[in-house]
C-alpha cells in the first residue's frame, strides 16, 4: 500500500473512531433523557453541545456528518444564525397569516390562531429566528390591528417577531388564491382526479400578487443579503422576482405539497414561468426525495439547464439552485400539552361534548374538508369494517372534524355534500337512538381543542389520496404521552417514510382499511405502547427545528460558498460566463459543498 493509501486509511480509521464514540456518547444520554422525569433534555445538554462540536470539526475537514447527531431547538437554530449566519435577517413568506384579527358581533376584536399545519411549523421558527414573517392579512379586524406600516407585533403578550400584512382586493384574492393556486395548480400537484382549471385571468392575478409580495419582501429588507424563506404553491414566481431586486439574498423556497411527475407537470400553460421562478432560489425544498426527484424531471424536461445529479443540484442562467428533501414536522416538545388536562379528562370531555358511547373506540380524522384528504375513502372504510364485522357495529364511533376551506369553489361544495350523504346513510343503516356511528363536525377548532381530540382518541385515521407530509399524523403522535393510542396512516402521505410504526394502508382499498381499522380496534396495550414509543423517539430527533436547521446550515454554506467565489473571481481577469459556473461548482464540491 502506497504512503497515501495509509494516510488515507488512518483518516477513515479515526473518522469511524470519532462517530462511534459519539454515537456510544448520544446513545447513553438519549437512555438517560427516556428514563428522566422530562421528555425533553435541557438546552445546554452536553451531548448536545458535543454533538455540535464534532459536526463542526469533521465540516471543517470536508466530510459530512449526519444532523441526527444533534439535539434540535430553538437555541440551536438562534447558534446556527449567531455563528454562521451572523446578522442575519430571516423573512418569512406565506399566504396564510400565523394570527388573524377579526370582528366580533359587539364590535370588539377576535384573536384566532389557525389551525393550520404551515402555521404550527414555521410559528416557532419565527420565533426563535426573531424574524419577519409577510403574509396576506384577511382577517376582518387585520387593518384595524395593525400599525400604519401594515405591521403588527406578535405573539399578543409575549412579542418575539414581527408579522407584516400585505392586502389585497378580493378580485385579486379571488384569480391569485381561489383561482390559479387551488383550481390549477393545488389539483394539479395531487394525484387526486379533480380536473385542473387554468385561466388567463386567474394567471395575471396570480403573477401580480406574486409581485406585491415581492415588492413587500423588499421594503422589509434591512439589507441586500437577508434569507428569505418562501412557503408553498401561492409562490412560484416570487423567487425570480426577489433575485432580481436583492441578488444577493439566500432564497429558499420550500413546495409543501407534492410535485407531480414532468408528464402531468405539462398540463400546465405557464410550465416554464413557473419553473423559472423557482429556480430563482437558492435552495428549493420538498417533503421526500421522490417530489424533488419529479420536479428536477421537469427542470429537465423543459428548461435549458444542466442537471447535477449527484449533487441535487440544477444548474440555470449561470445560477446553481439547490433541490434538496427536508421532511417538515412539528415543534418537540409541544408547548401546548402543559395547558391540557390528562388523557382520561380529554376523553371524558370528547365523549360528554359529542355523546359517544362510553363503551365505543373513538376513531378521529382531523383536517381540512378538501378532496385531496380522503374523507369519504374513510367513511366506505367504516361501511366496509361494518359489513365484515357486523360485532363491531355499535363498538365504534367515527368522529371526522372537517374546517371548511375554499366552500365557493365547486368541487369543494361537492365535497361537503356527499360527506355530509354519506354520513347520513352509515348512520341510518347502522345507528339507532342512542348510537351514532358518524359524528361529522364541519366547523373550525382551535389548536388546543384538536390536541384535546388526540388525547381523548383511541384510533387516528391519516388517509390521506395524496399529501406532501401531513402534520395530523405526527400531531397525533407528540400528542401521546401515555404512549397510547393508534395511527392508521396512507401510504400517499410523506409521514409514512417516517412513522413507520403506523398501520400503513392504501385509502383507495376500503377492505385493507377496514382490516386496519379492526387490527387497530384489538390492539393490546403494550403493543400500542411500544408501537407509539418508537414513533414519538422520531417526531423528537425530527423535530421542526431540525427541519429549519438543515435550510439555514445549507444556506450558511451558500453564503460562505459565494463569499469564497467573489474572491476567487475578484483574481481572475473576468467574471464566470455560462460553462465555467460549472467548474466553479466543482470546486466548490472539493472544499466541501453538498
Amino acid at each position: 500500500m502506497t504512503q497515501h493509501g495509509v494516510d488515507l486509511l488512518l483518516v477513515l480509521i479515526l473518522a469511524s473512531l470519532g462517530l462511534s464514540a459519539l454515537a456510544i456518547f448520544l446513545s447513553m444520554s438519549r437512555h438517560r433523557r427516556q428514563h428522566a422525569p422530562s421528555a425533553m433534555p435541557p438546552s445546554d445538554d452536553v451531548a448536545s453541545e458535543a454533538a455540535r462540536k464534532v459536526l463542526r470539526e469533521f465540516e471543517k475537514n470536508g466530510q459530512s456528518v449526519d444532523a441526527a447527531l444533534v439535539t434540535w431547538s430553538p437555541e440551536t437554530l438562534r447558534k446556527i444564525l449567531a455563528d454562521e449566519l451572523p446578522d442575519a435577517q430571516v423573512i418569512v413568506v406565506s399566504n396564510r397569516e400565523p394570527y388573524i384579527h377579526n370582528e366580533t358581533k359587539d364590535g370588539g376584536v377576535e384573536l384566532v390562531v389557525p389551525a393550520s399545519g404551515l402555521v404550527s411549523a414555521l410559528e416557532p421558527i419565527t420565533r426563535a429566528c426573531a424574524g419577519t414573517w409577510i403574509a396576506y392579512g384577511g382577517g376582518s379586524a387585520d387593518r384595524r390591528m395593525a400599525d400604519r406600516n401594515d405591521r403588527v407585533q406578535v405573539p399578543p403578550g409575549n412579542p418575539s417577531y414581527t408579522l407584516r400584512r400585505v392586502w389585497l382586493s378580493d378580485d385579486e384574492y379571488q384569480g391569485y388564491y381561489l383561482g390559479f393556486a387551488n383550481e390549477g395548480l393545488w389539483p394539479l400537484c395531487h394525484i387526486a382526479f379533480t380536473r385542473p382549471i387554468f385561466r388567463e385571468s386567474d394567471w395575471e392575478a396570480y403573477e401580480a400578487a406574486n409581485r406585491k409580495f415581492a415588492e413587500t419582501v423588499v421594503a422589509e429588507a434591512r439589507n441586500e443579503r437577508p434569507i428569505v424563506l418562501v412557503q408553498d404553491y401561492h409562490f412560484a414566481l416570487l423567487p425570480r422576482m426577489i433575485r432580481e431586486r436583492l441578488p444577493e439574498a439566500i432564497v429558499i423556497t420550500f413546495w409543501h405539497i407534492p410535485w407531480p411527475n414532468s408528464e402531468v407537470f405539462s398540463i400546465c400553460p405557464w410550465r416554464e414561468r413557473i419553473l423559472d421562478g423557482l429556480l430563482g432560489s437558492s435552495i428549493i425544498g420538498f417533503h421526500t426525495q421522490f417530489h424533488a426527484n419529479n420536479f428536477t424531471e421537469s427542470v429537465d424536461r423543459f428548461m435549458e439547464s444542466r442537471i447535477e445529479r449527484a449533487d441535487a443540484a440544477i444548474s440555470y442562467g449561470g445560477q446553481m439552485t439547490l433541490v434538496h428533501a427536508y421532511p417538515i414536522s412539528i415543534e418537540w416538545p409541544v408547548e401546548l400539552l402543559e395547558s391540557l388536562p390528562g388523557v382520561e379528562e380529554c376523553r371524558t370531555r370528547t365523549r360528554e361534548r359529542f355523546g359517544i358511547p362510553g363503551e365505543a373506540k373513538l376513531c378521529i380524522g382531523v383536517e381540512r374538508l378538501d378532496y385531496t384528504k380522503g374523507v369519504l375513502d374513510r367513511f366506505h372504510a367504516l361501511e366496509e369494517l361494518f359489513k365484515r364485522h357486523p360485532e363491531t357495529v355499535g363498538k365504534v364511533v367515527f368522529l371526522q372534524i372537517a374546517a371548511p376551506s375554499r366552500g365557493t369553489l365547486p368541487a369543494y361544495k361537492q365535497l361537503h355534500e356527499e360527506c355530509l350523504h354519506l354520513a347520513d346513510e352509515i348512520n341510518q343503516r347502522y345507528g339507532s337512538d342512542d348510537y351514532k356511528p358518524v359524528v361529522m363536525v364541519a366547523e373550525h377548532h382551535k389548536q388546543a381543542d384538536i390536541y384535546e381530540l388526540y388525547r381523548a382518541a383511541d384510533i387516528c385515521l391519516v388517509t390521506s389520496l395524496h399529501d406532501g407530509m401531513n402534520l395530523v399524523a405526527k400531531e397525533f403522535v407528540a400528542s401521546r404521552d401515555d404512549e397510547q393510542g393508534v395511527l392508521i396512516l396512507s401510504t400517499f402521505a410523506g409521514a409514512s417514510r417516517e412513522l413507520l410504526e403506523a398501520l400503513i394502508v392504501n385509502p383507495y382499498d376500503a377492505a385493507m382499511t377496514s382490516d386496519a381499522m379492526l387490527q387497530a380496534i384489538t390492539m393490546g396495550a403494550d403493543e400500542q405502547r411500544e408501537r407509539m414509543r418508537r414513533m414519538r423517539e422520531i417526531v423528537r430527533d425530527n423535530n421542526v427545528y431540525r427541519w429549519a436547521g438543515s435550510m439555514l446550515l445549507d444556506a450558511a454554506r451558500l453564503r460562505k460558498r459565494g463569499e469564497l467565489d467573489r474572491v476567487t473571481v475578484s483574481d481572475q481577469p473576468s467574471a464566470p460566463t455560462g460553462e465555467n459556473v460549472v467548474s466553479m461548482f466543482e470546486r466548490k464540491q472539493a472544499v466541501g459543498f453538498r
